[in-house]
C-alpha cells in the first residue's frame, strides 16, 4: 500500500512541477537540493543502511545510560536507513514501552520539525510543530489505513517507525517529501521530526 500511495504521489507531484517551478528550479534541480541538504545534515551522524535483524537499535536513552549528557547523547546515536530509497532515517530518543501498534488504531503523536533546505543553505534552524504547546490538541492517524484521509495526509514517512517501535516512543526522523505531508510534497523540502507516538486512551 505505501509503495502504491508512494507512486501516486510522484505522478501527482511530477506534473505539478510541469506546471510550477521553486525560484525558477525545475523539479529535478529541488530533487537535487533535497538530496544536499538531507546528506548535510546526515553526514554528521553515523549513518546504518539497515533496520537491525532484530530490530534492536541503539538509541539516545541508550548513550545517556552510560553516562553521557543529552547533548553528547544525540551526537553519537545513529541514524538508520528505514526504506530501501533513503527516504527516512531514523534515529530512536526512546524505544518506547508496552505494546506495538495494531492495523487501524488510533494514534496520537506530537511533533517539531525543521526545514533542512533553511539549514543547509542559511544554518538557520526554523521550527514548527505541537510539541512544546500542550494547549494544542495532539495530531493523529490511524495505523497502516491509508484509506482515511486523516491518515493519507500525513504521508507514510512519520508512521514507519511503528513498525519496529513500541508505543510510547520517541524518535527523530528525517523525512523526505515523498513520504511527507502530502499538501508539501510539490515543495520537495526535506524536514528534521523529533515525534513521540501516544496509544489512544480511548
Amino acid at each position: 500500500m505505501n509503495k502504491i500511495i508512494k507512486s501516486l504521489t510522484l505522478v501527482a507531484v511530477a506534473g505539478f512541477s510541469l506546471c510550477s517551478c521553486n525560484d525558477g528550479k525545475s523539479y529535478a534541480e529541488m530533487l537535487r537540493d533535497e538530496t544536499e541538504s538531507t546528506n548535510y545534515y546526515l553526514s554528521s551522524f553515523q549513518v546504518i543502511n539497515a533496520v537491525p535483524a532484530d530490530s534492536v537499535f541503539v538509541s539516545v536513552a541508550d548513550m545517556e545510560a552510560r553516562g553521557l549528557s543529552r547533548e553528547d547523547a544525540l551526537a553519537v546515536t545513529p541514524f538508520y536507513r528505514l526504506d530501501d530509497d533513503g527516504d527516512v532515517y531514523m534515529q530512536v530518543v526512546n524505544p518506547g514501552t508496552g505494546e506495538k501498534a495494531e492495523d487501524n488504531q488510533l494514534i496520537y503523536f506530537r511533533f517539531n520539525r525543521s526545514n533542512l533546505n533553511y539549514y543547509y543553505s542559511d544554518g538557520v534552524w526554523i521550527s514548527d510543530g505541537n510539541a512544546t504547546d500542550l494547549g494544542t490538541e495532539p495530531s493523529s492517524f490511524r495505523y497502516n489505513n491509508y484509506s482515511l484521509e486523516s491518515s493519507y495526509t500525513w504521508g507514510s514517512g512519520l508512521q514507519m517507525p511503528l513498525r519496529f517501535l513500541r508505543l510510547n516512543c520517541e524518535v527523530n526522523l528525517v523525512v523526505k517529501s515523498t513520504v511527507g505531508l502530502v499538501s508539501e510534497q510539490s515543495s520537495v523540502v526535506p524536514y528534521l521530526y523529533n515525534v513521540r507516538y501516544y496509544p489512544s486512551r480511548i
